[in-house]
């Protein structure tokens, strides 16, 4: 999970692996110990210190570079990889794009009708479906239904005509026969949400599906908006369509979706 999406916090492993708070902390303290993860944290505004953030350590990295025939790291390119994160000016945005596929998993872990069958971050989904550049992507089923979603996390530091721009590639995307899958916009604030349904109204390309839903609610749950509507509905409930093979050179993936 690390090697996927770089850093999670204490909170996220937890959700996402463990039932008891104290045996998580116990874990990943064994697991720093033995150079498989490594940390960092901040201070927090009038005292105290923020979560640990965790990210793979060098045994971690040469355990994964074995695994996958990469290069294997060095003990220093592993430390430096751990400082570019702790200084990165996107780690929010990268934290809140977790954020969503953590409380998809936690979801899941809790109602066996439910799957994240799929959780793959930008990177990885950017290399698979080109021209889009998503923060992430997955396939989530429940209750016998499986929709493919692309992820917009907004953290509201960008203009709304910026946002809406993004809708163009995924209109590329459907053109050459790829996935016709809801570009779902998660956003910090309700005003946030109201004033990109307002901007969007009429911007929208053609073939796209638009949903947005806020940090209060959870993302299985029925808070997602489409535009052009005004009720809200269940992610499982949003309209999905895995695309069509259009070149020769194209094919589909075990589940059915097209690659390329």
């Amino acid at each position: 999970m690390l090697d996927d999406h770089q850093v999670l916090t204490t909170d996220q492993i937890h959700a996402l692996f463990f039932l008891a708070r104290r045996t998580c902390q116990i874990r990943l303290g064994e697991l720093y110990r033995l150079g498989l993860l490594d940390r960092f944290r901040f201070a927090r505004d009038g005292g105290g210190s923020q979560p640990w953030h965790w990210t793979l350590g060098y045994n971690g990295h040469r355990f994964q570079a074995a695994a996958h025939n990469r290069p294997e790291p060095t003990a220093r390119t592993s430390r430096q990889q751990m400082q570019r994160l702790s200084a990165n000016p996107n780690l929010t945005h990268l934290l809140t794009a977790t954020e969503f596929g953590v409380r998809l998993w936690a979801y899941a872990r809790s109602h066996p009708a439910a799957e994240l069958s799929r959780w793959w971050p930008e990177t990885k989904t950017a290399a698979r479906f080109s021209p889009v550049t998503p923060d992430g992507h997955g396939l989530w089923s429940e209750d016998g239904t499986t929709v493919g979603y692309w992820l917009e996390a907004d953290t509201g530091s960008e203009p709304l005509g910026k946002l809406a721009a993004k809708l163009d590639k995924y209109a590329a995307l459907a053109r050459k026969g790829g996935p016709r899958y809801p570009v779902l916009f998660w956003l910090p604030t309700e005003d946030r949400e109201e004033h990109l349904h307002a901007y969007l109204r009429g911007r929208r390309p053609e073939g796209v599906a638009v949903a947005t839903a806020t940090y209060s609610s959870d993302p299985a749950d029925a808070g997602w908006l489409p535009v052009g509507d005004t009720q809200r509905v269940r992610l499982a409930g949003l309209p999905s369509d895995h695309g069509r093979v259009v070149a020769a050179n194209s094919n589909y993936d075990e589940n059915g979706v097209f690659l390329t």
